[in-house]
């Protein structure tokens, strides 16, 4: 398996460098923000809870019909009358996720995600199903974010949260990142289908997974795939609090869809 941090982003840089793909540079955002400093040697000190953040578990199997959304402000968009996926859940954009047999679905959604309206404390454990329906994979999540953040320019370089993004870049990468998912700080397996390593293989159209993403020392995101740890984040700056508070899922251009979702509480 091959880990390592993606190459800087700089004038000339080599067509090599970032390759296209479904999650590729057409994806949507704007400047980078990058971790600075040396590592905290404390785990860090959250700032204060927030007045609806999740004590208990959170779980959401969307097992229920599509129903009309309800109109809501033009600086929160909803879905499309017929697609709401319930009243815990905020799309960034009408019209792109969907409840489709039990199953929160999305498609060309470039970058225009979905997030859970529940505020996460700063260590927690979030589980869901995933499935891509194409072999170009692209399945991607958002993890401690605000909650509203979408795509704003043509590359999704000002996340507000850490992404993983599997089979990502038609199926090459398999990526966990902290605000740009094409920045230096990066870390990635590149895909191998020929590898006997699980982590390695690419991701199949159709096929179930089951993610796993962990935070419980404050500071360090840990990333599992069916069972396999995949790649893990040690942040010296970790995104907390305020803005940093939010867990969603997110879509390029292919149909995903996610299921069975469970929220767990840390601390």
């Amino acid at each position: 398996m091959q880990v390592r941090p993606w190459c800087a982003l700089a004038v000339g840089l080599t067509s090599g460098c970032v390759p296209a793909g479904s999650a590729g540079p057409q994806d949507s955002g704007a400047a980078p923000s990058k971790p600075v400093g040396t590592p905290a040697t404390t785990t860090p000190q959250a700032p204060p809870p927030a007045s609806d953040l999740l004590h208990t578990t959170f779980e959401d199997s969307f097992d229920r019909a599509a129903a009309p959304a309800a109109p809501s402000p033009a600086d929160a968009p909803a879905l499309a009358a017929g697609e709401d996926p319930g009243p815990d859940w905020i799309a960034t954009a009408p019209g792109i996720w969907r409840i489709e047999g039990g199953r929160v679905c999305g498609e060309h959604a470039k970058n225009h995600g979905l997030w859970l309206k529940r505020t996460l404390p700063l260590n927690a454990r979030i589980e869901f199903d995933a499935v891509s329906e194409s072999a170009d994979g692209d399945l991607k999540a958002e993890f401690w974010g605000d909650g509203r953040s979408f795509a704003t320019a043509l590359s999704y370089t000002n996340a507000t949260s850490y992404l993983t993004i599997f089979g990502g870049w038609h199926n090459k990468y398999h990526v966990i990142a902290r605000i740009n998912e094409h920045g230096n700080d990066r870390k990635e397996i590149t895909v191998d289908p020929s590898s006997d390593d699980p982590r390695e293989k690419p991701v199949v159209a159709g096929q179930l997974y089951h993610f796993k993403v962990e935070r419980a020392d404050g500071r360090t995101v840990r990333w599992w795939v069916d069972g396999n740890e995949m790649l893990s984040f040690a942040d010296p700056q970790p995104l907390m609090g305020l803005g940093h508070d939010h867990f969603g899922f997110n879509d390029w251009d292919v149909k995903v869809c996610f299921d069975n979702v469970k929220v767990v509480p840390l601390n």
